[in-house]
C-alpha cells in the first residue's frame, strides 16, 4: 500500500515537473534580449536606506559621464548604447503639457521649489535640472549650470527621437494624465508605435489602457495580482487573466518560483499576449533595480526572449553586443 502511494506521488510529481519543464517549451523562433534603459543614461546613486523622500541627487556616485536623466541627450545616448526602449517619467503641468522629469517636486534636482505638476512648462524650462547633484556631500556640484532648459516635454521627446519606443511612468494618480496621453496619440497617430507601454500611478495607467487600443501597462496592484495568481495555479498551465495582454515584471531573485521558468513561463506569457520584463533583484524598495553590472548578466537565462531592465545601459548594452559577437570580439 505504502509503496503504491509513494509510486503514485512520484508519478504525479514527475508529471507536474514535465508539464512545467522548460525542456518542453516551444522556444521563440529567434530569441532576443531587448533592453529597457531606466531614465536613459543617468547618474547612478547609493540605494542604501532609500525612501520615497530621499533626494537621490545628493548621493550620486562619482560621475562617469555628463548625462542627466530624462533628457533628450540621455535618451539618445541610451538608444545608441543598445536600448530597445527608454523608460521616462511624466507630470501633467498646469498648462496641460507632459513634463519629462522624475521627482514629485523640483526641490531636489533644481534651484526651484514646489510640486512639479503645479508649475507651468515655461517655469520648468527655466530651471537648472543639474543644480542639486553632488557626489561629495555638497562640496562640489559638477552639473550645476549645465541643465537649464533641458527638461523636455513628452512631445519634444517623441519629435526628437522618431521611430524609438518609450515606457511612460505616470508619477501621479490623476485620471487626466491618461486622458491627456490618449489625446496626444489621437492628435498625432504616428506617435502611437512609440508607446511601448505605461505604468506607475494606477488611475492614469488604467485610464490610458482603456482609451488607447492595444496599449500594455501595469501598476503595483495588477502585477501583484498576476504573479500571485500564477504562483497559485500556474502549474496547471492556465495563465491568469491578470497576466494577459500586459507587461509582466519578474524580479530576478524570485524568478525561480514561477512555474516553468524560464522558457515554459515565457512561452505562456507570449501566448497570452504579454511582454516579459526581467528586473534586477527585488530589495523591498521602489522596484527599479535592474541588471546593472557584468556579474548580474548571469541572471539572464540562456535563450531568454524578452526585455531586461537596466539602470546602466552604457555598460550592459555594449557588454551584450560583445557577448553576441562571441569570445575575443
Amino acid at each position: 500500500m505504502r509503496i503504491g502511494i509513494f509510486v503514485g506521488l512520484g508519478l504525479a510529481a514527475g508529471a507536474l515537473w514535465a508539464w512545467n519543464s522548460s525542456l518542453l517549451a516551444e522556444l521563440a523562433a529567434a530569441p532576443e534580449i531587448r533592453l529597457i534603459a531606466h531614465r536613459g543614461v543617468h547618474q547612478t546613486f547609493n540605494r542604501d536606506g532609500l525612501t520615497n523622500e530621499t533626494c537621490t541627487a545628493t548621493r550620486i556616485d562619482p560621475p562617469r559621464h555628463a548625462f542627466l536623466e530624462n533628457t533628450v541627450e540621455s535618451m539618445r545616448a541610451a538608444f545608441e548604447a543598445g536600448a530597445s526602449v527608454v523608460e521616462l517619467d511624466v507630470h501633467l503641468t498646469r498648462d496641460n503639457q507632459f513634463a519629462v522629469f522624475h521627482d514629485w517636486t523640483v526641490d531636489c534636482r533644481t534651484e526651484g521649489k514646489g510640486v512639479t505638476e503645479e508649475h507651468d512648462m515655461a517655469t520648468l524650462k527655466g530651471l537648472d535640472i543639474g543644480y542639486g547633484y553632488t557626489a561629495d556631500g555638497g562640496k562640489t556640484f559638477p552639473f550645476r549650470g549645465t541643465g537649464t532648459g533641458k527638461m523636455p516635454t513628452l512631445t519634444e521627446v517623441l519629435g526628437a527621437l522618431p521611430d524609438k519606443r518609450f515606457l511612460v511612468n505616470f508619477k501621479s494618480r490623476r485620471s487626466e494624465e491618461g486622458d491627456a496621453l490618449a489625446k496626444l496619440v489621437e492628435a498625432t497617430p504616428a506617435w502611437r508605435p512609440a508607446l511601448f507601454g505605461v505604468y506607475g500611478g494606477d488611475v492614469p495607467t488604467r485610464r490610458s489602457l482603456e482609451l488607447i487600443q492595444g496599449l500594455r501597462g501595469y501598476d503595483k496592484s495588477s502585477i501583484k495580482n498576476c504573479l500571485l495568481s500564477y504562483l497559485a495555479y500556474g502549474w496547471t498551465g492556465v495563465v491568469p487573466a491578470a497576466c494577459h495582454n500586459t507587461l509582466v515584471i519578474v524580479p530576478s531573485n524570485y524568478a525561480w518560483l514561477l512555474w516553468g521558468w524560464p522558457h515554459r513561463f515565457a512561452q505562456r506569457m507570449r501566448e497570452a499576449g504579454s511582454e516579459l520584463i526581467l528586473m534586477g533583484a527585488y530589495d523591498g524598495g521602489d522596484g527599479t533595480t535592474g541588471i546593472d553590472s557584468i556579474e548580474e548578466l548571469g541572471a539572464i537565462p540562456d535563450g531568454f526572449d524578452g526585455y531586461v531592465w537596466t539602470n546602466r545601459i552604457e555598460i550592459i548594452g555594449p557588454a551584450l553586443k560583445k557577448a553576441e559577437r562571441g569570445p575575443g570580439a
